[in-house]
């Protein structure tokens, strides 16, 4: 491994997982507060304990291109997938923190479209935004627009890890895997590939909050960089069990198995920006999928597996055909730039 950074350490897979550890957790001093869920913990976010509450914090940042997508745009995603983030946590969403960085030049049409898409999303689940940046970089020292977002919520009934799961649990998906990535892979012009798949972003607090009603969620996270494999492999050791998930009950649209077929790509590692997996407990788990059915951010939810004690740390696919293979986590992203 070289002393340069590539593309694929900022991916969401293998590589950027060894980064992280080898550099941020190895060199930070103090990394829990107020006796919160800190950053060793490497979830979703993170929280603080005030006066009896916990407060749960997250931040991203996005970079996606092209910036108008099918289906969203740059604006929608930041809030979104902060507000997600935030949710997986088990935590209402209550505010959004931004800072924007665009190059000089761009334009003031679509940065008012952004902003108002922004607005947009939030007022769908009631977040405000109560604070921000704003700066321009010279041109040719950014690419376009950079939007980092915080999102700050309040935990509902204490936090959910995504280091919960326990044998015996069932594995939901509130919607259809890969949306979102096929979405901005055929809007890439360099694909080359037309499909009438729009991106699933959006906040899915509803679907987390009629979950949490239900009860027995023991573990929540949302499959983006790096898709359902990263996200199910993160789950496995973390709780230190292994998945086992059915190939027949995963929701793929025949346009995303197509468009993956075509490059070489698995629709397993395709990103979602709307779509959250719920670990729950067997007694609970068909009473919150009648449930969050009922929210239009999960009305295509599915059980698609179950959590074992044996081979802790693994993920298996039972096939169509009926053999059974490792889910793997993806080395790196398919292409840069997705979210």
């Amino acid at each position: 491994m070289g002393d340069k950074i590539t593309l694929s350490d900022g991916a969401g897979g293998q590589l950027m997982e060894e980064l992280v550890k080898s550099i941020f957790l190895d060199r930070f001093t103090f990394k829990k507060a107020l006796n919160g869920v800190g950053l060793e913990a490497l979830d979703d976010g993170a929280s603080l304990r005030v006066d009896g509450g916990e407060i749960v914090v997250s931040i991203d940042s996005h970079t996606v291109s092209p910036i108008f997508f099918p289906g969203g745009d740059i604006g929608r995603l930041a809030v979104a997938g902060t507000v997600n983030d935030v949710s997986v946590m088990g935590a209402k969403p209550i505010a959004i923190l931004d800072a924007i960085v665009v190059e000089e030049g761009f334009s003031r049409s679509d940065l008012r479209r952004i902003v108002d898409s922004m607005d947009e999303t939030a007022r769908e689940v009631n977040v405000s935004i109560i604070s921000g940046d704003f700066k321009v970089m010279p041109k040719g020292s950014l690419d376009s627009i950079v939007i980092t977002t915080c999102g700050v919520g309040l935990a509902v009934n204490g936090i959910i890890l995504d280091s919960g799961a326990k044998p015996g649990d069932k594995v939901i998906v509130t919607g259809y895997v890969g949306d979102h990535g096929a979405a901005l892979l055929s809007a890439r012009e360099d694909i080359g590939f037309e499909t009438s798949v729009v991106s699933d972003v959006r906040p899915v607090w509803r679907a987390v909050e009629a979950a949490l009603k239900v009860g027995g969620v023991h573990a929540m996270k949302d499959p983006t960089r790096g898709g359902l494999a990263q996200a199910l492999n993160e789950i496995a050791e973390k709780s230190k069990v292994s998945i086992w998930v059915r190939e027949s009950d995963i929701p793929i649209r025949d346009e995303v198995r197509g468009l993956s077929e075509v490059l070489g790509l698995s629709p397993y590692e395709l990103l979602n920006e709307g779509m959250i997996i719920i670990i729950a407990d067997g007694d609970t788990a068909l009473n919150i999928l009648r449930e969050i059915r009922k929210t239009k951010e999960a009305e295509n939810a599915r059980i698609i597996g179950e959590v074992r004690g044996e081979h802790p740390g693994r993920v298996f696919l039972e096939t169509e055909v009926g053999g059974v293979r490792f889910l793997s986590k993806p080395v790196g992203e398919p292409l840069p730039r997705i979210c």
